[in-house]
């Protein structure tokens, strides 16, 4: 048994009377209901749902559902031995759609669901609530009646927040999956509850170096195997691992120790479960009604309706309560080009053009900028991030100037060439030079996130360390060189969990991570090298204040692709320091490689992925070299360099600007 499920028992006495329902109070008042309608209402987890009150000096809970072609909505659970007839709602005169009412004797724990009768086709089903605070633990599917009480102290944190938030700040984000960062053996190969894993997570987070971590969505999900991105609890977290104020604590827990918390969360598509939002009220009311518009092919879910004022309502108001009741300083949104394109995944014939006849949904962008603006307005000082794997502009520039809002935006075309590049035998990666090249085109047009996530490591594609050509100490080095390309590489950081210290097999979410080859001296050297990479990335401005702009980054050479080299600076705006970058992609090392720079004087070499330290052959630079005279690269100066095999050197001097 899960151990949290016994959190779950005892809350509520089934043979306790509970008087029927009181119609006539609300939490809804007038203009609720017009901002609902209109589909600007961004806190309806407020009114809708199941809210603990009192009423006339009586405990209770009140509950109200939108189901606007229902013709009989009561209340069923285990207060009332699941009796369809005993509390009926009311509905709200005002067109809403909405019944509610008061449940006297109903409290904290109460398992229960809506029992909707449709006003057609003799549809009757037993729903869960979509505004539901919490859930069962799956595979039971009732909604529970709770509050969100907890005692934060995370208010430093959140009044400076804008400062590790800000685009101009660095990112390095370690993306998590709950379920299977570390399990229990010895018991059953269980998970970790919330609670217990906040002090392992925490430490290992600060011991190497990361500054946010990213969780798959924690969001209540019927199918584990979907990893969360089927979600079907839009207002809470899972129970799988804990109550809603154990996930509170964990994200208090992070925030009291200095890093950021971003969630996934994916208004794209939901599951088809029957006790969930899909043919809600025996009608098409969360998706589109025509399934060429309100189906995906893919994933065989539904798809939001996002012409529809309450739905964007909901969404929205989904969106603003992760913020708000759990404190996220960010929301990763999944698979937004599904949701621009109407042809995303069809072929012809199986979608429908748009009013204009194009493969724009812009039911999609009127509510993606809503949904940005709201977040902004209210939360300044976090930050969206978009999934968005094609080349719609202006994904990361703000509704104003045409934009969608986001604030920045994963960097999937550097993602699939990098990963396409490095597979290659370094034999044939001079033909593909342009590979490592291009991204720096385009770099600058978004604010980017480099993410190698969890979907580069599952379904058949490898571990990053199994991507890598060659044997084993090639592997390797390989890893370590694409890892420091990355962190050098305009654009915020993030890596998926096992990444880290190069586990061999692909990520399987019924396992824990292979957390014993770190006992291994090369396992050891990825994980040095990373918690370095970390640390230096954090604090050297150069490689992180211009990020997204092009002042920050210039071209010392792109075009050896006979040697596979590329060599580059990177600069801040804060101080005079430079970062030279030098890539070798061959198992050759290259002795007295020129390299052009802007001055003389002593550069430092700060890193060296082909240090012994991390599992390499020493070849390097001793620590640094002073630059010649000899003009290279159309510069003043140079320095004539030892180039490790498939290994990357950093090194820091002046810019030489005043």
């Amino acid at each position: 048994m899960n151990k949290n499920s016994k959190q779950l028992k005892g809350k509520s006495n089934p043979s306790e009377k509970t008087d029927k329902v009181i119609h006539g109070s609300s939490l809804l008042t007038d203009q609720d209901i017009y901002l609902f309608k209109e589909g600007n209402h961004f806190r309806l987890y407020e009114k809708l749902g199941s809210h603990l009150m009192t009423l006339n000096n009586a405990k209770g809970t009140y509950f109200s559902v939108w189901a606007p072609n229902a013709e009989r909505v009561s209340v069923i659970g285990d207060f009332n031995g699941w009796n369809r007839q005993s509390h009926p709602l009311g509905v709200r005169w005002d067109g809403s759609g909405i019944w509610e009412g008061f449940i006297p004797g109903v409290g904290k724990g109460a398992l229960y669901k809506y029992h909707i009768k449709s006003k057609y086709h003799n549809y009757k089903v037993d729903k869960g609530d979509p505004f539901a605070f919490c859930w069962e633990i799956s595979p039971k599917t009732a909604s529970v009646v709770w509050d969100l009480n907890f005692k934060w102290n995370d208010l430093r944190w959140i009044n400076n927040r804008k400062t590790p938030n800000h685009l101009n700040a660095p990112f390095s984000i370690y993306e998590v999956h709950l379920g299977s960062w570390r399990r229990v053996a010895k018991e059953n190969n269980r998970f970790l509850s919330y609670k217990e894993i906040a002090p392992l997570l925490i430490d290992y987070i600060k011991n190497t170096g990361f500054t946010h971590v990213e969780f798959l969505p924690v969001m209540e999900h019927p199918f584990y195997g979907s990893w969360g991105y089927q979600t079907l609890g839009y207002f809470a977290p899972t129970t799988r691992y804990g109550m809603p104020e154990d996930f509170m604590y964990l994200v208090n827990q992070l925030h009291h120790n200095g890093i950021g918390v971003i969630l996934d969360w994916v208004p794209s598509h939901f599951p088809s479960d029957e006790h969930g939002i899909v043919y809600f009220d025996g009608t098409h009311l969360y998706e589109h009604s025509d399934p060429r518009k309100g189906f995906h092919p893919d994933w065989k879910s539904y798809i939001y309706n996002y012409g529809r004022n309450e739905v964007r309502s909901f969404l929205v108001s989904s969106a603003l309560f992760w913020l708000d009741k759990y404190h996220a300083d960010g929301l990763r949104i999944d698979a937004v080009a599904s949701m621009l394109y109407l042809d995303y995944s069809r072929k012809e014939g199986e979608w429908i053009p748009n009013e204009s006849g194009g493969r724009v949904n812009t039911d999609t962008l009127d509510f993606l900028r809503k949904l940005n603006q709201a977040v902004y307005q209210n939360y300044p000082d976090v930050q969206t991030i978009a999934e968005e794997s094609t080349a719609w502009p202006m994904v990361s520039r703000p509704t104003y100037v045409g934009g969608l809002g986001f604030g920045m935006k994963w960097n999937m075309g550097w993602m699939h060439d990098t990963l396409d590049y490095f597979s290659k035998d370094p034999i044939y990666r001079k033909h593909h030079h342009n590979q490592l090249t291009f991204s720096i085109w385009y770099a600058f047009f978004e604010n980017f996130v480099l993410s190698l996530s969890h979907d580069e490591v599952v379904h058949g594609k490898g571990s990053l360390l199994g991507k890598m050509p060659g044997d084993n100490w090639q592997k390797f080095a390989n890893l370590r060189l694409l890892l420091g390309y990355m962190y050098t590489h305009p654009g915020k950081k993030l890596l998926f969990m096992g990444g880290e210290f190069g586990q061999w097999k692909e990520w399987e979410h019924d396992n824990s991570l292979d957390w014993h080859l770190l006992q291994y001296p090369v396992h050891q050297g990825i994980h040095r090298w990373v918690r370095d990479l970390n640390r230096f990335y954090r604090n050297t401005p150069c490689l992180y204040e211009l990020d997204f702009e092009f002042a920050g980054f210039k071209w010392v050479d792109y075009g050896d692709w006979e040697n596979s080299i590329i060599s580059f600076t990177r600069k801040g705006s804060s101080t005079k320091e430079l970062i030279l970058v030098v890539c070798n992609f061959t198992p050759v090392p290259r002795i007295n490689y020129r390299v052009g720079v802007p001055c003389g004087g002593f550069w430092q070499e700060v890193l060296n992925s082909d240090a012994r330290d991390y599992g390499g052959s020493g070849h390097g630079n001793y620590g640094g070299i002073k630059a010649s005279s000899l003009p290279s690269h159309g510069m003043p100066h140079s320095l004539s360099l030892t180039l490790p095999p498939l290994g990357i050197i950093v090194l820091k001097g002046s810019s030489g600007e005043d």
